[in-house]
Formats: C-alpha cells, structure tokens, sequence
C-alpha cells in the first residue's frame, strides 16, 4: 500500500495572519535578472498578504561563496526597494541547529553513511546538488576508511502529494528520486537540510521562489515530516531562461542588475510575471513600482508557467528586453 505523506497547503489567496515569506539568495555572485525576478516575486506575494518578508544568507557552502558578494547583493536590495524586515540571518552562524536536526535524523532511523563517490554513481554535478541514488550504501559503507555522507533514507512507499500555488499539484516519488545527502563528505550541512531548519525555525509559511527548486520540494516535505515539522505553503515562480533554454544564472551572459537602472529592471520583472505597471509608472521610483505591484500582485497570470525567456545578449538583459513566456 502506498503511504502518501502530504503537506498542508492553504488555499491560494487564503492566509493566517502568521505569514512569514523569506528570500534566501546565495552569494556566489550578483543578484542578475533571474534572482531578482525571484526576490521581487516573494517580496509582493508577502507585501500583498500583509505579511512579513525575510532575508537569509544561504553561505553554507563556502568553497562557493565569493569575497564582498553579500554586501552587494544587500545593498542592491536596498536599492530596488526591497527592504526586508528584521535583522538579515546567515546560514553560516547556525551550524549548532543543523547538527541538532541531523542527530534527530540519525537517532530516527533516517539516515545512512555512504561512501560512494560522484563518479562511482555517474554523477556530474556540481556542489550541493544530488540526483537519484541507487541505494548502494543502504546496509552500511561498502568502502572502508574513506570519509562518508550521510543521507536521508526515502521510504520504499512514500509518495509526497502538495498543490503548488502557482504550478499546480504535485506529486513525488520517493524511491525514485532516490536516498539525497544532508551532510556532504567534507562536513558541510547540505543545502535540503539546511533550509528546511531554517524555514521550521523562522516559521516561515509560505515559499516563493523559482521552479529550478520544485524539484526539491519533495525530499524537502519528506524531511520536515521526519522532523515532525508541517511544511509551509510552496508558490515556484518562473525560471528566466536564454534563447538555448539554459538557465540565466548559469549562463555566460548573466550580468549584474545595475542599481541605476532599478525602474526599468523592475518594470521588466514585472512584465515577466504579468504585472504589468501602467505606462506612467514605469520610469517612476521603486517604492512607487513596488507599491502598485504590491497591491495588484496575483500569480494568477503566470499560473502554470514554469519558464520566461530572456533576449540572448548582456546588453539586452540589462534593459531587460523580454522575448517571450512557456
């Protein structure tokens, strides 16, 4: 029989008055087109429901962080009007909570030591990523005297089932998406883990971020449950992409947004997402953007839309020259 572990979505458009939503960027570089769609994205969804907005600094992965890269990402923020509330939470000063939630874990039964390397399973990926695992560690390392991951055991029967407030119902296999790391082999709290104490911590109750992620939403719930947390409620917003369908903070051409050109960028967000602002407002201050979209936010627009397509070229980027939507 199969156990269908599920979370507790609110219904769209519904909310308590406990509504904590976050933006959780990385700094391994600048915030581009794509990261600002989705820091704009949680910021008018939480603005619009009256609820609270938080900044944390996902710098747990710290080979990856790049020198000065949170200063400038908060000081764009600030400069594009998205001023969070509270004080700015770091990943990397929060260690002694994760360890906590991996011993919960472990003296749970949720866990195993693996010793498999990436090539051993035919991965290419890069640093906090994880795909499918065959489960060849599950009875005990088959290597000796090598460092270990540890990973979260997936029940053989657990299908995790959630409805997406913007890409609709969901629905995951467990065994399929296989056994993922939440602690690397060099020592690192892996990224699964590490945001879902985070969000239990914050209470965070709703999620707005891009569909790059929803894939990992399932191991996520599958997590919090084993944790004996209830997940929030998940919104995944479109990716922008390039021409070729690459993902736009991967590609070659990603540049900065320049805070100089903070109106037109954000009118070029908000037309990505089909909130278009009146021709008046486009050239106007972010507050004054920000507050209509605030007002007139719906992801009803762009319901079902997992792509937005970015003109090719650095130069269009920074205009924001917007092709087309999937």
């Amino acid at each position: 029989m199969v156990r269908k572990t599920a979370g507790a979505p609110q219904p769209a458009g519904r909310f308590s008055k406990g509504y904590i939503g976050r933006f959780a960027p990385s700094p391994t570089g600048d915030l581009h087109l794509g990261s600002l769609l989705a820091a704009v994205g949680s910021y008018l969804d939480a603005r619009h429901h009256g609820g609270q907005w938080l900044l944390r600094i996902e710098d747990l992965d710290t080979p990856r962080v790049v020198p000065g890269s949170t200063d400038r990402i908060l000081r764009t923020l600030e400069a594009f009007g998205l001023h969070w509330d509270g004080e700015v939470t770091y990943q990397s000063r929060r260690t002694s909570l994760y360890l906590a939630a991996l011993e919960q874990l472990r003296a749970g039964g949720h866990t195993f030591e693996c010793s498999c390397s990436r090539r051993e399973l035919g991965q290419e990926l890069g640093p906090g990523e994880d795909t499918g695992y065959p489960g060849t560690c599950r009875a005990g390392p088959t290597r000796s005297g090598v460092p270990t991951a540890t990973r979260f055991r997936c029940a053989d029967d657990s299908v995790v089932l959630f409805d997406d407030r913007v890409q609709g119902p969901q629905h995951f296999e467990q065994r399929q998406l296989g056994d993922f790391v939440v602690k690397r082999k060099d020592g690192i709290i892996a990224y699964q883990l590490a945001v879902v104490v985070d969000d239990r911590a914050q209470h965070v109750s709703q999620v707005v971020r891009g569909a790059d992620l929803l894939p990992s939403t399932g191991w996520q719930i599958a997590l919090q449950w084993a944790l004996g947390s209830p997940p929030p409620t998940y919104a995944h917003l479109p990716l922008v992409v390039e021409q070729s369908r690459e993902k736009l903070g991967k590609s070659r051409h990603s540049v900065p947004v320049e805070p100089a050109l903070a109106a037109t960028c954000l009118t070029t967000v908000l037309r990505l997402l089909r909130q278009a602002p009146p021709a008046e407002l486009e050239r106007d201050t972010p507050a004054r953007l920000l507050a209509w979209a605030a007002r007139n936010w719906s992801v009803k627009p762009f319901a079902g839309v997992r792509s937005v397509m970015a003109c090719d070229t650095p130069r269009a980027k920074k205009l924001g020259r917007t092709l087309n939507m999937d």
